[in-house]
């Protein structure tokens, strides 16, 4: 097929061959089948900001570092250039999240180039080299849908040791791969690989970072529980996050899916008392306002 605009760079820098076809239209952006060479990979191109129906909340861009000190300040003015700049953090950050798993054994797409706004990565496919597909077009057995949550759960936990939630996890960002066989396992075997990763946020830095890595595991949990019932009664994710908070979870710690929260009593009259003092603030600020 004739190569779309924003991938002739790419061509013309000899990063790609051709364009196959494209692969998808989503809120964020398009994808398409292309060759590198004897291998097919995919470019996914970001939809720029106007166009996308996405949106860039705070909850997600919290504490995101960028280098160039021009450039936060331009961000933090929200000027053409700061703006721009900001699109291109926004950018960057599934690029920089996908080497950091990668590197912690997640399995993501690996990455291969990002180049004008474009991100070319491993195409994932399924048992026939074909797209492989989401995991919303895939019916399931109980067996299965157990193997598979515990896998994922296991993901979650190898990206929050790895500092890293996803923020936006759910069954239409994860592909049902054909994975290469391990040693005993030659024809390798179907398994998730997490996709979609631009929203992804800091676990240790960002404020909302609990609230979303429990979405994305109930999300899981919901999910797979259409298949394996049982799974619905499960509290995975206050679970890992209690280990987590309290420096006890790494990529090998057991965990049972039950969780009890630890109930403190609430000495009412403390609390009476801020409220009190934040009313006496208020009234004396009010009066400063009137005296001047």
């Amino acid at each position: 097929m004739k190569a779309p605009p924003r991938l002739q760079s790419l061509i013309e820098e000899g990063l790609i061959d051709t364009v196959v076809r494209q692969l998808m239209s989503g809120k964020e952006a398009m994808v398409f089948v292309v060759r590198c060479g004897d291998e097919t990979r995919c470019a996914k191109i970001y939809k720029e900001a106007t166009h996308r129906s996405f949106r860039q909340a705070v909850d997600y861009t919290e504490n995101r570092k960028v280098k160039n000190s021009r450039s936060a300040r331009a961000m933090a003015k929200g000027s053409k250039f700061g703006r721009q700049e900001q699109e291109a953090a926004w950018q960057s950050a599934e690029v920089d999240a996908l080497y950091r798993l990668a590197a912690a054994g997640v399995r993501v797409p690996q990455p291969y180039n990002f180049h004008d706004g474009v991100l070319l990565m491993e195409l994932v496919t399924d048992a026939h080299g074909d797209a492989a597909p989401r995991l919303n077009d895939v019916r399931f057995t109980p067996e299965d849908a157990r193997t598979h949550h515990a896998t994922l759960v296991a993901e979650v936990v190898r990206m929050l040791c790895a500092g890293v939630v996803h923020g936006d996890l759910s069954e239409f960002n994860i592909l049902l791969a054909h994975l290469p066989g391990t040693e005993g396992e030659e024809a390798g075997h179907d398994g998730p690989v997490i996709i979609d990763l631009p929203q992804a946020v800091d676990a240790a830095g960002n404020n909302h970072a609990q609230r979303m890595l429990l979405r994305d595991v109930a999300n899981l949990r919901d999910f797979f529980g259409q298949f394996a019932p049982e799974l619905r009664t499960t509290q995975y994710g206050p679970e890992i996050w209690s280990l987590y908070q309290s420096g006890l979870l790494t990529n090998e710690t057991p965990l049972s899916g039950v969780y009890a929260p630890d109930h403190v009593d609430v000495d009412m009259q403390a609390v009476l008392r801020e409220i009190d003092d934040a009313r006496d603030e208020d009234a004396a600020r009010r009066l400063r306002m009137a005296a001047g």
